[in-house]
């Protein structure tokens, strides 16, 4: 279910949107949202939807950041909802995929949001380059809090702590999305 209450996810309206663009992107996506995707269990999309940030927003919110989160899978492994049969067009793909989401929070003007989605791209990047995947999903998941309540000392802190590729990155990552409205009130 959309931030909204519709039917429709936000893998499903990815989905529709690179259909609608037509073009390799078009060609790419598979056949629709895959079973064993759980909608039940929120990702990134639908954090950074809930947050007060997103706002009279909700479903662009979602549906921009599962557009930039599908592109970072495509990076490290395989998308949700777009199948590349070359690992190269794969890499293609989620360069477009991070563009366009990107594009997207810039038409509504959220400079603090984009600045937070590229450093968890860059952060998560390092993360993968490092072999460190589970730092890689904690910068996912306070980098989507940071986007729905907005940034912390916390979560400035557990970014330059990643950066340095210090050990307890990891932990602060966690901390961070907890203090930044994991419960769900405002920090």
């Amino acid at each position: 279910m959309s931030a909204d209450g519709s039917d429709a996810s936000a893998l499903g309206r990815l989905v529709e949107l690179l259909r609608e663009q037509g073009g390799l992107m078009a060609t790419l996506v598979a056949a629709g949202v895959p079973a064993g995707v759980s909608k039940d269990t929120p990702g990134p999309a639908q954090t950074a939807a809930r947050g007060p940030r997103a706002e009279g927003a909700r479903d662009e919110y979602e549906l921009l950041v599962e557009t930039i989160y599908e592109g970072y899978l495509l990076h490290y492994g395989g998308g949700r909802v777009v199948a590349p049969a070359e690992a190269d067009l794969g890499l293609l793909a989620g360069d477009r995929l991070y563009a366009l989401g990107l594009a997207r929070l810039v038409a509504l003007g959220d400079t603090d949001a984009v600045a937070e989605l590229a450093d968890t791209i860059t952060l998560s990047a390092l993360a993968q380059a490092a072999g460190e995947p589970e730092l890689a999903q904690a910068v996912w998941e306070a980098g989507a809090h940071a986007v729905g309540w907005g940034s912390s000392d916390a979560h400035a802190h557990a970014k330059r702590l990643a950066f340095a590729r210090a050990p307890e990155a990891i932990e602060a990552m966690r901390t961070s999305a907890k203090k930044a409205g994991l419960d769900g009130r405002p920090c």
